[in-house]
């Protein structure tokens, strides 16, 4: 256990204290519950840069990591879901969980074909998170009468899951010969 897997590690602890301030029933919940999704964001960043910088990489991290940052704006966007209840919430959510799922999926698969190189992780990837994670903080942070924050998360998080699905199609796209089945080898 090194400092950047510990961080990872505290950014899983943090996801029950997330949700129970998120349930708390005073008006300075919602900015508790964003401040706490927003400190787990930020060291999201932090674990990876410390690993890097101090030579910590660890296979125990590179696994973590990624199942951190997965359930915590899982959990966030099944809360947001259920307090707001429409559309615009709950479509963007429904295609990034899903693209999630695909995507750990397919690495999974083209792991095992030895393939994994070909599904790594994008730039593209970078701003997808950027605009999730600020969508998620002005989304959790009020409360869900429409206001201008509120139409800006929602706007952020069409923008995510735009870039969302374009990120999987790259995905796919690249892992497309090794899914193409050869009837000929049949």
């Amino acid at each position: 256990m090194n400092i950047p897997n510990l961080i990872t590690v505290l950014r899983v602890l943090l996801i029950p204290i997330f949700i129970l301030l998120f349930y708390l029933p005073y008006q300075w919940s919602y900015m508790a519950s964003a401040s706490v999704f927003a400190f787990a964001a930020a060291t999201d960043w932090l674990d990876g840069y410390l690993a890097r910088r101090l030579e910590q990489s660890t296979p125990f991290g590179a696994f973590l990591d990624p199942v951190a940052d997965k359930l915590m704006v899982a959990v966030a966007l099944v809360l947001l879901v259920q307090e707001h209840g429409n559309f615009w919430l709950t479509l963007p959510a429904a295609v990034i969980i899903g693209r999630e799922i695909v995507v750990s999926a397919l690495r999974e698969w083209m792991a095992e074909l030895g393939a994994r190189a070909h599904v790594a992780v994008s730039n593209l990837g970078k701003w997808k998170t950027a605009a999730q994670m600020l969508a998620l903080v002005i989304l959790l942070a009020n409360p869900k009468d429409f206001s201008f924050w509120v139409v800006l998360g929602y706007a952020l998080l069409m923008v995510s899951a735009g870039l969302t699905l374009w990120s999987m199609v790259q995905y796919l796209r690249a892992a497309w010969p090794h899914l193409k089945t050869d009837v000929e080898k049949k």
